[in-house]
């Protein structure tokens, strides 16, 4: 989320909340993660739907967005919520960076929650596709009709509604 506030194309919830405000919500929900990782097992069931959705939106920008596939066969992000083929370089290490990170937690951490809490977390793929597209339509329009530093890169790159 960072990288993309930095690389102007927004972030999650921005286009409904503005970017002061969304990144204000993403703050506490990570500050309310880190905290409840200090206690004892009786966050673990949290952990593990926090990890899950984790990889549920790692998931949702692979299989939503253009991919070509690497050497390896794994699939590479081509474009992604309009930070271009230039930005890709390092945005897709950013993903297999926290995929890789959520799977080593649902495997290793967490241990008294279910298994199926992380798994659940899986079915809101289509959902974040869905949100994905539609949050990326309003930050394109709202590039335009409400320009920012914030959204800079979407007005470069889409015509005026």
């Amino acid at each position: 989320m960072v990288f993309e506030l930095g690389a102007g194309v927004g972030m999650p919830l921005a286009s409904v909340v503005g970017p002061y405000a969304a990144a204000g919500f993403w703050t506490l929900v990570t500050g309310g993660v880190w905290v409840a990782s200090d206690r004892d097992a009786s966050a673990d069931t949290l952990l593990a739907a926090a990890n899950g959705f984790g990889l549920a939106a790692v998931s949702a920008h692979l299989l939503g967005w253009p991919t070509r596939r690497t050497r390896t066969g794994l699939p590479w992000l081509a474009d992604c919520e309009g930070l271009g083929p230039e930005l890709m370089r390092f945005y897709n290490p950013i993903l297999y960076f926290s995929g890789a990170a959520g799977l080593l937690a649902v495997a290793g951490e967490n241990r008294t929650a279910r298994a199926r809490v992380p798994m659940a977390m899986l079915g809101l793929v289509p959902v974040l596709i869905a949100y994905q597209h539609w949050e990326h339509r309003r930050l394109l329009r709202q590039a335009h009709t409400r320009p920012g530093w914030w959204n800079r890169r979407l007005r470069r790159l889409s015509p005026a509604p």
